[in-house]
């Protein structure tokens, strides 16, 4: 049985703000109750490899022969893997994919029909609220790589990085109204945020497949590059070329002063935080080392 999620690591959501030590102490006490419960639904695997020369991790959806959907025992590895990559102060960047060139297809549906009540609904939703909200807010700059589908819930996964990459082929969906539900894993909240009011009920009520040329256009994806085969090794290099190239005190300020500004109360505090960032790394090694080198004008 892998440790309960670190009380540290779940004191503050976006979704939640700040949470009293109280509060903290009911919400993990739930959360170890409900993994007991989706830990016993086991079908493939979350795989993260963490390379501390580069200080890029990947997250791996191993679930091919149903094209990665999360089982709920994958969902109790995800979770794993964000409490051990919130600790990890090598990282800088974090690319989520699924294996064998297909994203995610949602949720996998033999865990589905063993939770098919309103009550297990509500918990298996309030976990994964939890795993994602604080994926979301990792102190790495995190890249969503969509190949194959990525659908239902696989589409919600999508939304909690950073940036979304699609391969030429590539289809998004927010099919759950197809299925009869609405996004149970923070999707809708996160999408609202990244695309605003009417595009994200006509992707909802719709349920439509988007192309990646679609999505692009949309916002919903930042890059669409050409279908091939990609390696863990051209991952990484395709995170570190496009999108981390900074050393990691600087990609991981960045990162936590935006989650910060997202979550400030007001314009001020966000102000406030801004600032205190850039107090934090004026003057450091990074710095020194860019004036050395004469960066800004090279």
């Amino acid at each position: 049985m892998r440790p309960l999620l670190h009380c540290g690591c779940i004191c503050q959501h976006s979704y939640g703000g700040l949470r009293t030590v109280e509060s903290v102490r009911q919400l993990s006490s739930q959360l170890a109750e409900i993994r007991e419960q989706l830990g016993q639904y086991r079908a493939g695997s979350v795989d993260l490899t963490k390379n501390n020369d580069t200080g890029v991790a990947i997250i791996t959806l191993n679930n091919p022969q149903r094209k990665n959907a999360l089982s709920g025992s994958m969902m109790v590895e995800l979770a794993d893997h964000v409490t051990d990559l919130s600790q990890w102060q090598a990282g800088k960047g974090l690319l989520l994919r699924g294996a064998e060139g297909t994203f995610c297809s949602g949720g996998d549906l033999t865990t589905v029909s063993a939770i098919l009540t309103s009550s297990d609904g509500d918990r298996m939703s309030r976990f994964m609220h939890d795993t994602l909200s604080r994926f979301h807010a990792l102190p790495l700059m995190s890249v969503a790589l969509l190949e194959g589908v990525a659908l239902g819930g696989g589409a919600e996964l999508a939304t909690a990085c950073d940036l979304r990459v699609m391969t030429d082929s590539a289809r998004v969906g927010f099919v759950q109204v197809k299925m009869g539900v609405t996004t149970g894993w923070g999707g809708a909240t996160r999408l609202y945020r990244l695309l605003g009011r009417h595009k994200t009920l006509a992707l909802l009520c719709s349920g439509k497949l988007m192309t990646a040329d679609q999505a692009l256009a949309l916002g919903f994806a930042q890059d669409v590059i050409p279908d091939q085969p990609l390696t863990g090794d051209a991952v990484e290099a395709l995170l570190l070329d496009r999108y981390v190239r900074g050393p990691v005190p600087l990609v991981r300020a960045v990162k936590e002063m935006v989650v910060g500004i997202e979550n400030s109360a007001s314009l001020k505090d966000a102000l406030d935080l801004e600032r205190n960032v850039f107090a934090s790394v004026w003057g450091g090694e990074a710095q020194k080392a860019a004036l050395q080198n004469n960066i800004k004008h090279s």
